[in-house]
This record gives structure tokens, C-alpha cells and sequence, in this order.
């Protein structure tokens, strides 16, 4: 709320409302920390090389959050589908584009083939419950992994 500053016109008081000052955007509660794009080595689509593509994600607040039904996603509409999963408060979760077994660190898209594009894209979280954007990431073409925040 912004501040007030008290002016009084000799019969009563009024209070008079200050400019607000711009604030930075809000801390998303869960926010992506970074997305490794492009996995070592050529991409010829086995299980270890698509694990190496993965994003991660982090609860930025002081209580549990349930992701199930939650959706993680690139520009051309690749979809994963959070399980029921519970991130705990400060920790984070990779989701990697592979098959493997889930964990409490870890989580596996199930894929055959590469999500996230090494000349540029986007992920995009959404809640479930809704379907409300929470968070995104870009990067373009150069490197192999971009840092979120």
C-alpha cells in the first residue's frame, strides 16, 4: 500500500495518497532456475543424451506446493504433465526429456526424441488447477543452457 501524508486544512484532517512507487514484478512461486537446451554430445536420441536436456524448477515459498496436473512446456506445445508431486518449500525438481524412474529430485518426461530447441524456444509452467501461466524462460540460439533469473 502506498504511503499517505497527512495534510490538515485547519477543520479536519485528510489523507492524501503518495505516488507509488514502480515495484519489481513478483516472484512467481515456482520459478524456473535454469534450462539445459542442448545435451552433450550429438543428438542421435538415446535415453542418456535426452536426460541430458532437462529443466529445473524451484518452490520460492514457505509451504508445500502440489504440482500434479501442473504442465510444463516448450513453444510447439510439448507437454509434460506433473504427476502427483509435492515440492517442498525452497527445493527445486528436474524434469528431464528421458525415461527413468521418478524421485523426489527428480522427475522424467518419458520422451523418445528432444523438447527444447538449440536455436532458441521458451518453457512455459502452468498451474493445473487453472491452467494460469506462472512462470517462463527464453534463451536463443549460442549456448547449451540458459540460467532463468
Amino acid at each position: 500500500m502506498p504511503k499517505r501524508l497527512l495534510a490538515s486544512t485547519g477543520i479536519a484532517a485528510v489523507v492524501l495518497p503518495l505516488a507509488s512507487t514502480p515495484t519489481q514484478a513478483a516472484i512467481p512461486v515456482v520459478e524456473f532456475v535454469k534450462v539445459y537446451y542442448d545435451s552433450p554430445g550429438s543428438d542421435r536420441g538415446g535415453n542418456t543424451s535426452l536426460n541430458g536436456e532437462y529443466a529445473v524448477i524451484r518452490n520460492t515459498t514457505k509451504k508445500s506446493i502440489q504440482l500434479e496436473k501442473w504442465i510444463l512446456r516448450d513453444v510447439t506445445g510439448y507437454k509434460y504433465r506433473f504427476p502427483r508431486f509435492t515440492l517442498k518449500p525452497g527445493k527445486s525438481v528436474t524434469v528431464r526429456t528421458g525415461q527413468g524412474t521418478d524421485s523426489t529430485t527428480t522427475l522424467y518426461w518419458g520422451r523418445k526424441w528432444y523438447v527444447w530447441n538449440n536455436t532458441g524456444d521458451a518453457a512455459g509452467l502452468y498451474r493445473g488447477s487453472d491452467l494460469k501461466k506462472i512462470d517462463t524462460c527464453s534463451w536463443g540460439r549460442g549456448d547449451i543452457s540458459t540460467l532463468c533469473r
